[in-house]
């Protein structure tokens, strides 16, 4: 632009030495020539905004003609279907993946199946402290556990004392009564046992009680094998923390229990597990309108969280923790993170 300019100037100089009078030098112009400024033609003027205007749109050509030559530039059809393929393998691998964390997480609310959560779930099974499965009861044997908290021992001596008390009473004379009328009624008063005992079993059954009963058998099973009065004597201490020895933990002495252990983490977690149970199975029909014990399903289980945490950190992970997860068939997701129920 400059140069075009210059030029300019110097054809409208020249043609002014042209137009200049003879005896008058170059520079030495009137009074007009000196308080006007130079003026450039509108020959000059036209062919600088020609060149200006020329410059401009060949530029804008120059840059149209390079970004389409970019855009333009092809990919190899073979190397875009890899390239999906391999998208759609790595999608599809991170989302098994995922699923494979979230089954392996666990679930916060239900449990795997193991004797004690099939013993909840069923009345008529019952596990025993240290078995590796439950024990089904045949029908000649009474069970351990009888309804309205009744125990094996008072139900099987109330029995025997009715039986003695409805005995038929031998007559002081013997040869005034029939034999034979003694011992039918003998006979009949084995069968009238018999049936009355039939009937008693049935009233006592828990497959026939309540869910309130079955909640009081399910907090006398939980003390009775998870209590701390049976499995001292089976689990080993915990381990050590830093800088401790071992054999302190084993020669300190211990205070005896003066009773059976009903206030234990472990005996509390197996009591909200029982109850958690029943919430949630009576939740999977009601769920819709079952606000009042969705939220003590909620609060049920926030609780268990904290009494799992507390006595993981206690227990450093020590065996008590390890035989109360295994025995509920508890994961990771009932104490760990932060829990949602929706």
């Amino acid at each position: 632009m400059k140069i075009c300019e210059d030029r300019n100037l110097k054809v409208e100089e020249s043609k002014r030495d042209r137009q200049r009078k003879p005896g008058t030098k170059r520079g030495e112009s009137g009074l007009n020539q000196h308080k006007m400024a130079p003026r450039v033609g509108s020959s000059g003027l036209c062919s600088w905004f020609s060149n200006l205007t020329l410059s401009r749109v060949g530029s804008q050509q120059s840059r149209t003609v390079t970004t389409k030559g970019h855009g333009r530039r092809q990919r190899d059809p073979f190397a875009i279907a890899q390239a999906r393929q391999r998208k759609a393998a790595n999608i599809s691998r991170q989302r098994e993946l995922s699923q494979q964390r979230t089954e392996a997480f666990g679930d916060p609310v239900a449990s795997e199946k193991t004797p004690m959560i099939e013993a909840m779930l069923n009345p008529s099974l019952y596990p025993t402290l240290g078995s590796k499965g439950v024990h089904v009861p045949s029908d000649n044997e009474q069970p351990s556990y009888v309804n309205y908290c009744i125990s094996k021992s008072e139900l099987a001596s109330a029995l025997e004392t009715s039986k003695q008390l409805t005995r038929p009473v031998p007559p002081i004379d013997g040869s005034v009564v029939d034999p034979q009328q003694v011992e039918d009624a003998i006979k009949k008063h084995e069968e009238d046992h018999k049936n009355a005992e039939e009937a008693v079993r049935r009233i006592l059954a828990m497959k026939n009680g309540s869910t309130r009963n079955r909640t009081k058998l399910n907090i006398k099973r939980s003390i009775d094998i998870l209590g701390r009065h049976n499995t001292d004597r089976v689990l080993p201490p915990k381990p050590a923390a830093a800088g401790q020895d071992p054999a302190s933990l084993e020669s300190s002495a211990k205070r005896p229990r003066a009773g059976p252990d009903t206030g234990s983490p472990e005996v509390q977690v197996a009591i909200l597990t029982s109850k958690i149970l029943v919430l949630a199975e009576q939740l999977k029909t009601t769920s819709h309108k079952d606000k009042h014990n969705k939220r003590r399903l909620r609060l049920f289980v926030h609780r268990r969280q904290k009494l799992l945490s507390y006595l993981r950190r206690k227990e450093r992970g020590g065996p008590r923790w390890q035989n109360l997860m295994q025995t509920l068939g508890l994961s990771d997701a009932a104490w760990k993170g932060e829990i949602t129920l929706r």
